[in-house]
């Protein structure tokens, strides 16, 4: 599974990240997770705001954080 946390970089953008990696350990999921500052590849997926997560190629959030919940539920699949 491939995950990807997109932003700049921002506290959001990290702790997104952090919440991603957990949720991936708990759940027991063999994922890559990338965090992606590049704003052309970001831009490319439509997205405007950040942080965003795409799971597998699709957006799943865009301009705020997910719960800890919604975030198990797309990586579970």
């Amino acid at each position: 599974m491939k995950i990807e946390v997109l932003g700049a970089g921002c506290a959001k953008c990290q702790q997104l990240e952090e919440m991603v990696r957990a949720a991936v350990t708990a759940a027991g999921v063999a994922a890559e997770v990338e965090h992606v500052r590049d704003l052309r590849r970001i831009a490319g997926y439509g997205v405007l705001s950040t942080p965003a997560l795409v799971v597998e190629g699709k957006v799943k959030c865009a301009g705020r954080l997910p719960s800890r919940k919604e975030i198990e539920g797309w990586v579970k699949g």
